[in-house]
């Protein structure tokens, strides 16, 4: 897809699952959210979300740390950076501390990286 100017939207929890559920490659939404932010063109149609809730790891859910626990794109070029880096804002403006995500082992991380983050731990695949 060619590169568009996007710009940042609120998304309500509906329409976020929603959109997962139409445009994300092999999982469903999450159960639950903190807050999605999505990533919308210039004619306010909307391109990808991320939705951010409690870490799904319990030892991770301390009450400081958020997961993004989904994103979804429908093709639109940077759209996973630009959301990743909003969510980090986000995050540390409600006070949170730390803000983690994962990704496939057959997954690059070139979004992490474009946002910013950095790898912290690798672990290997679990089965199933």
């Amino acid at each position: 897809m060619s590169d568009i100017p996007l710009h940042l939207v609120p998304v309500r929890s509906r329409e976020a699952k929603d959109f997962v559920r139409a445009w994300h490659r092999h999982h469903p939404p999450p159960a639950g959210q903190i807050f999605a932010v999505g990533a919308a063109d210039e004619r306010g149609t909307l391109r990808a979300v991320a939705i951010v809730g409690r870490p799904v790891a319990r030892h991770l859910d301390d009450g400081a740390t958020l997961e993004v626990t989904r994103t979804a794109s429908d093709g639109a070029r940077n759209t996973n950076s630009l959301l990743y880096g909003a969510a980090w804002r986000a995050a540390k403006a409600l006070g949170y501390r730390r803000l983690v995500t994962y990704t496939h082992d057959g997954e690059s991380g070139a979004s992490l990286r474009g946002a910013g983050w950095r790898v912290i731990a690798s672990r290997p695949p679990r089965a199933g």
